[in-house]
Order: structure tokens, then C-alpha cells, then sequence
């Protein structure tokens, strides 16, 4: 039996980080109101970040990997109980999100949520059609940008009399 964590963890705790990343995204939003561009922009890049610590269980992926595929038996053996079969290796995949468990039987097991990636994908595609409308905005059309014309001189002030 794997923990409990590995099956309910994930969803628990990102649930947990976008509610209480929703505070100061509100306050920002209220007090500096950001344009939608930009507004997109940070919650694709939260929503990435949210799936790509799902996806890697929150870094069990990378400090144990063996134990989110299965428990130890108390002869030190781990083993799936619908099968009976061995654990006989473990490949961690960075990008795309993968942690795939092999056993014994030749059966594979895949352990990161089927939700994951496609969350990291969306929410990088959002975040980066985002900074580019936010980067042509910036620009306006026509204008080359090494070409612009210099502003106009400030008005001349009147002069001061000595007092």
C-alpha cells in the first residue's frame, strides 16, 4: 500500500497553494489594476508552477522516488500486492512530468497525475501568448522602434527676477 500522501497529497496541497496565492493576486489586482494581458500572464504562470510541484509530487519524485511506486515489505522488498510482483526500477522524467514505475511482471505503472501536464502546458502557452500581446502593446503599430523621433523640447520657461 502506498502512502496516503502520494494519492491524496498532490490535489490537497495545490488546491491549498491557488487558494492562498488568491490573497495577494486580489490585492494586486485591486490596487494596481494590471492589465487582462498581464493578469493572464501571472495565472498561467502559477497555474505551471502548480501542476509542475504536482506533477512531481512536491519533490518526492526526486528525493524517493521508490517510494511513491510502492512500500517497503519488512524484508526490505518492494512489492504491488495485485500482482505480487517486484519493483525492479524507477525512471523520473523532468520535462515532460514523468515518474514511471517498472515491475517484475513487466507491468508499468505511471505515477504523476493525468492532469499535470496538460496544466503545465496550458498554463506556460498562457503565460507566453500573454507577454507577447503584453510586448507588442508596448510598440505602437508601424513604429520602428530604432527610428522614433525624439520628443518635443520642453516649453522655454519665463524667466525669474532676482529679489
Amino acid at each position: 500500500m502506498v502512502s496516503l500522501f502520494t494519492f491524496f497529497g498532490p490535489p490537497v496541497v495545490t488546491v491549498f497553494l491557488v487558494a492562498f496565492g488568491a490573497v495577494p493576486y486580489g490585492l494586486w489586482v485591486a490596487r494596481k489594476k494590471p492589465s487582462r494581458a498581464a493578469r493572464w500572464a501571472v495565472i498561467g504562470v502559477v497555474a505551471a508552477i502548480a501542476a509542475y510541484g504536482a506533477g512531481t509530487v512536491y519533490g518526492l519524485a526526486y528525493t524517493n522516488p521508490l517510494d511513491l511506486c510502492a512500500d517497503k515489505t519488512p524484508d526490505g522488498v518492494r512489492w504491488q500486492s495485485p500482482g505480487d510482483s517486484r519493483l525492479t526500477s524507477v525512471h523520473v522524467g523532468s520535462f515532460p512530468l514523468s515518474v514511471k514505475c517498472r515491475w517484475s511482471s513487466g507491468y508499468n505503472t505511471e505515477v504523476v497525475w493525468f492532469w499535470a501536464s496538460p496544466l503545465l502546458y496550458a498554463g506556460l502557452t498562457c503565460s507566453l501568448v500573454c507577454c507577447v500581446l503584453l510586448l507588442r502593446g508596448r510598440c505602437p503599430r508601424g513604429a520602428v522602434t530604432s527610428r522614433r523621433t525624439p520628443p518635443p523640447p520642453p516649453p522655454p520657461r519665463p524667466p525669474t527676477s532676482p529679489r
